[in-house]
């Protein structure tokens, strides 16, 4: 007689072995600089064509007005596809989100090389390029969140250093390339380096376990995760009052950020009659450089002070933007490219002071299932308003002439800062306690 066996129970869970392998105590490391080179290669694709601007204008004749148009149409792009990149990042792998968009914008940077007019700028640079780099931010912030907590400020901090070495190294290296190879090769170069990038993060980039941090920080896109409707996460969001008044002081900042990468090396050269690798590298370098010095130091600074004084980052940010003020105004006043340097550099250190706690600060007051959306919503705001920066020292440059012009522009934009300055503050004193997370 046959007897039937009962059949062992189900399992709930039949994880491949990739997906089951335990992440190494080190991995959150190995995170971060394969994020920072995505972010390293993100920020040089930004600063070169700025850095190559008269070779180009002169190449494709082009004028001031029609460079300012063609950045006006990248940061507006990258502004319209954010909140998309923000909703998506909440539900999807955002392994694959960064290494999709990698590759993405790096072939539309090589096609870039290739183009003959202000057309081909416009669909290959502003168009294709922006819309691939828009789906990295708010993934890979909220990818370095989930991994770290503790070392949360440290680790944006040093993501967020691409951003100044990229441009810091642009004028020299952009300026020596297209002076060798044409500045065409430039973008055939940094295109192809991002490919290449693009196939090591398919073996290398991971997203955290859906079970591998219970305590704090759950990763969004895990199959337990709440999924918030979209309209849903934007009225929480936008309810936050600490959210809308940082969003202010973030836009004030890219504003000014948007129209120096643009304009910064052709204005330095027009206005002081300095050599295209003085204008180009020191006017790179000075900025960026002080600004990563005051994004690390800032970094460590905080995740020090933070945790005994809990409104300590909106008080480094408040207390920057107001010291940042002269400087903007000084870059169009002042009558020497030795004192422009020193300028350059106090500008750039407390811009890479307020930075630190760019993303950090928004996060003591949203929680982690919306942060990718906040962090989106941010880059809609800013570079929506903030892609009206070119064009308006475009204008500006067609009018008076690039010298002059941009001169007087960096003069009327120092008011942004003061108006970021006044936003951050009243979320410091009004309302930042209130919303702040408990810890």
């Amino acid at each position: 007689m046959q007897h039937n066996q009962p059949s062992p129970a189900p399992s709930s869970v039949s994880p491949s072995p990739r997906a089951s392998r335990p992440l190494s105590k080190n991995y959150r490391w190995e995170l971060m600089l394969l994020l920072f080179c995505t972010y390293f290669l993100h920020q040089i694709d930004r600063a070169i064509f700025g850095v190559l601007t008269k070779n180009i204008k002169i190449d494709l004749g082009l004028d001031d007005l029609q460079i300012g148009l063609s950045h006006q149409l990248l940061f507006f792009v990258m502004a319209a596809m954010v909140p998309v990149a923000g909703y998506v990042g909440d539900r999807c792998s955002k392994k694959w989100i960064i290494t999709i968009s990698l590759i993405f914008w790096s072939a539309a940077t090589m096609i870039t090389g290739t183009v003959t007019g202000l057309v081909g700028i416009l669909i290959f640079r502003s168009i294709a390029t922006a819309g691939g780099e828009a789906f990295y931010g708010p993934s890979s912030t909220a990818m370095i969140a989930s991994f770290h907590k503790e070392t949360r400020a440290r680790a944006l901090s040093i993501h967020q250093s691409a951003v100044y070495i990229a441009p810091m190294i642009s004028g020299f290296l952009g300026t020596a390339i297209a002076a060798a190879f044409g500045w065409r090769s430039v973008f055939y170069i940094f295109g192809g380096l991002g490919i290449v990038m693009g196939a090591i993060l398919i073996f290398r980039l991971r997203d955290k376990p859906a079970d591998s941090d219970a305590r704090s920080d759950a990763p969004d896109n895990s199959p337990t995760a709440e999924k918030i409707p979209f309209w849903s996460a934007v009225r929480q969001i936008v309810r936050i009052p600490t959210v809308l008044l940082l969003t202010a002081g973030f836009i004030a900042v890219v504003f000014v950020n948007n129209a120096y990468l643009a304009f910064a090396p052709i204005f330095i050269e027009e206005r002081f009659g300095v050599s295209e690798m003085e204008a180009r590298g020191y006017g790179m370098f000075m900025h960026f450089a002080a600004a990563w010095i005051g994004v690390i130091v800032g970094g460590f600074l905080t995740d020090t002070l933070v945790r005994r004084w809990k409104s300590f980052r909106l008080v480094l940010q408040t207390t920057v933007m107001f010291l940042g003020v002269p400087m903007i105004f000084l870059i169009g006043s002042v009558g020497s490219p030795q004192t422009l340097w020193v300028i350059l550099f106090l500008f750039g250190l407390f811009r890479g002071l307020y930075e630190t706690n760019t993303h950090a600060a928004i996060f003591d007051v949203v929680p982690p299932k919306l942060r990718a959306m906040v962090v989106a919503l941010m880059l809609l705001a800013a570079m929506s308003i903030g892609s009206f920066a070119p064009t308006l020292f475009g204008y500006f440059g067609r009018l008076y002439g690039t010298g002059d012009g941009i001169a007087l522009a960096f003069r009327i934009v120092s008011v942004a800062w003061i108006i970021g300055g006044i936003c951050v503050l009243c979320a410091l004193l009004f309302t930042f306690k209130k919303d702040r997370l408990k810890d």
